[in-house]
């Protein structure tokens, strides 16, 4: 019983913390357990669209100057995240898959003359997905990358380039099986 009041506490606090902030806009969100919005007080625009669902633990953060644009009909599987630096749209009746994460950025790093990675330097480019498409459990979507309409992409899948509409992308596994002697 405990639990249930501390969960319903923690979503109205997330849903006040939305509708506080100055550049965000949204209808009918559905939140599940522990999800959270990091929102920097100078992120450019975030709308979230009507009737969109946070299972549990989702995780979305959006940095200075930083848009993300989320259509109707979105659903958000457990343990999903998005981390927004520069630009991240998603497409109206589009659905993720547990632990599907998007990353519009990337660490700065030199490899010569001496390696050097760099913490609190990135580069980034803009993530688009468009409408109807469904992204299987633990994909995950790097920066540049425009998936189309109507596109699956299967479990486990790394997108580290675009996808045309009406596309499926599957990630063939080439399991060895041997039989034990």
């Amino acid at each position: 019983m405990l639990y249930e009041i501390l969960a319903k506490l923690q979503r109205r606090n997330q849903i006040s913390l939305l509708k506080r902030h100055p550049n965000v806009s949204f209808k009918e969100i559905r939140l599940g357990i522990n999800d959270q919005f990091v929102l920097h007080k100078n992120a450019k625009k975030i709308t979230i669209g009507n009737a969109a669902s946070f299972r549990n633990y989702t995780h979305i953060l959006v940095e200075k100057n930083a848009t993300l644009e989320i259509g109707d009909h979105f659903f958000m599987n457990n343990f999903c995240s998005i981390s927004c630096l520069e630009s991240i749209s998603i497409g109206d009746n589009t659905l993720f898959g547990e632990n599907v994460k998007l990353y519009d950025h990337n660490h700065v790093y030199h490899t010569q003359p001496d390696f050097k990675l760099f913490h609190s330097e990135f580069t980034k480019a803009p993530i688009v997905i468009g409408n109807n498409c469904w992204l299987g459990s633990n994909v995950t979507v790097l920066k540049g990358v425009t998936i189309g309409d109507n596109c699956i992409i299967g479990a486990g899948c790394v997108i580290y380039k675009d996808i045309p509409d009406n596309t499926t992308v599957v990630n063939h596994q080439n399991l060895m099986l041997k039989k034990q002697s």
